[in-house]
């Protein structure tokens, strides 16, 4: 091949395996490849390895095996109705850590501990009222919610109860006061004033 030239555009030319014992006939080449291992050349395939003209490579039971594996869906087994493992979201996600804290949420309410990770295979449903239900008994459309996040947010008397513990561990955590180096009474600033002179 002569020496490439800078071209404007695109320009592809195919890679022909070399012919060691290629001579020239009056029609073409008399075409018989140099004796190489199959790893070696890549480009010429024996005619018993190619199918209808095309390399198709030889069926390994490992590969295959792994293939049929991953093409599997993840499920729980025909036992458990093939409940398939959700996809993490995250809204699934932050709805997860709410229930492992909402021993936080209520004071009055008490849970066990859970585990720490959640199970692989789970599924969410919404709570539906039987109609029987009285109206006081059931949220109205503006409380529904679609997550759970959303749900607490919006739930006024777990509002205050959040404030009041926010307020309660700042003052807590407030580093303590200086109290007794502050000067107190009327004459406060004028003593300090003296003081400082």
């Amino acid at each position: 091949m002569p020496e490439s030239k800078a071209l404007v555009g695109l320009s592809w030319e195919p890679k022909i395996p070399n012919f060691s014992s290629a001579t020239k006939t009056g029609l073409g080449f008399d075409a018989k490849p140099q004796e190489t291992p199959r790893e070696s050349n890549h480009l010429w395939k024996p005619a018993t390895e190619l199918v209808d003209g095309l390399f198709v490579p030889p069926n390994n039971p490992k590969t295959l095996n792994k293939m049929r594996r991953k093409q599997l869906k993840d499920t729980t087994g025909s036992n458990w109705f093939d409940m398939p493992a959700p996809t993490m979201t995250p809204e699934l996600q932050r709805d997860l850590q709410l229930l492992n804290l909402r021993s936080v949420m209520d004071p009055k309410r008490h849970y066990k501990k859970g585990d720490s990770q959640p199970a692989k295979y789970f599924q969410v449903g919404t709570v539906v009222e039987s109609p029987s239900d009285f109206f006081s008994g059931r949220l109205t459309k503006k409380e529904r919610k679609t997550t759970i996040a959303e749900e607490l947010l919006s739930d006024p008397a777990l509002a205050t109860y959040r404030k009041r513990k926010v307020r309660e561990i700042e003052e807590k955590n407030r580093p303590a006061d200086n109290e007794k180096w502050k000067n107190k009474g009327k004459m406060s600033y004028k003593r300090a004033k003296h003081r400082r002179l």
